[in-house]
């Protein structure tokens, strides 16, 4: 941490790039984060002093750089961190030098863009639903895309207790169509297209943001430098509207992103 200000042990976690807060949170709850030997509760606050464990293991903190990856997951592969469950799961399979954990996720059966880093604080606030911020979708289905299924899937469908904003929808082939989302309900563009009496027979994720899939099926890159600041303006822009609406402070402001060294950061890898 560097200095002597106290800092909850959350945002600790997630500012040295082991886990986003949500899951520095499930983590604390388990049991599995000592402080200084101890189990903490939830919340508590910690300097440079103290000695921070997970799973038995000393979390220094972060001196090098963050690192943000754009991902062609392939189908098959599972968008988890937890390695000792799932065999297919996405760190083992990028094998990237560094740990990074994937923001948001892809189902298993849907391929396409995802986003991985060991940022923790970029990961809260691209996930915030209220930021609108923008994903795009292909989507092929069983049966041929008609006029009243695009108005309806565009127009909001009931789905998991509540009814999907309003969204772009356009037929792109008798079985396509492609879809913009700015919220991430569980498996929705799948449920949407279920209530409507069609199955999503091939789901790929080309967009996130300004970030577009140019990369084969399997393999990696590293975000540009000028991805990166559009990307930090949109999520920057995104969560002073939010807090603007709901707060009367007014102290979000650019100096509270993170800011990026550009490096020559194009590299992929790919499965054999």
């Amino acid at each position: 941490m560097g200095n002597q200000t106290p800092t909850r042990i959350n945002k600790f976690l997630s500012e040295v790039g082991f886990c986003s807060r949500r899951k520095a949170d499930k983590l604390i709850e388990e049991g599995r984060v000592t402080i200084n030997g101890k189990i903490p509760e939830m919340g508590t606050k910690i300097t440079s002093e103290d000695e921070v464990c997970v799973d038995g293991k000393p979390i220094s903190e972060k001196k090098e750089p963050h690192v943000y990856l754009a991902f062609n997951k392939p189908v098959g592969i599972v968008c988890t961190t937890d390695t000792r469950v799932e065999k297919d799961n996405i760190i083992d399979y990028i094998n990237y030098h560094k740990r990074v954990f994937p923001i948001g996720r892809l189902d298993k059966p849907s391929e396409g863009l995802i986003l991985l880093t060991d940022d923790g604080d970029i990961v809260n606030k691209i996930l915030r639903a209220r930021n609108n911020h923008e994903k795009e979708y292909l989507v092929k289905v069983n049966r041929p895309v008609t006029i009243d299924f695009v108005k309806k899937m565009s127009s909001g469908v009931p789905i998991l207790d509540t009814v999907t904003r309003e969204c772009e929808v356009k037929k792109t082939g008798n079985n396509t169509f492609k879809i913009i989302l700015t919220q991430g309900l569980n498996r929705q563009i799948r449920r949407m297209c279920e209530y409507l009496g069609y199955e999503v027979v091939q789901l790929k994720r080309v967009r996130i943001m300004n970030i577009n899939l140019d990369l084969p099926a399997g393999e990696y890159r590293e975000l540009t430098s000028t991805e990166f600041s559009e990307l930090n303006k949109l999520i920057g822009n995104s969560s002073k509207t939010e807090e603007a609406s709901t707060s009367s402070k007014s102290n979000t402001s650019t100096t509270e992103q993170k800011k990026f060294q550009p490096k020559n950061r194009k590299r992929g890898r790919s499965k054999s």
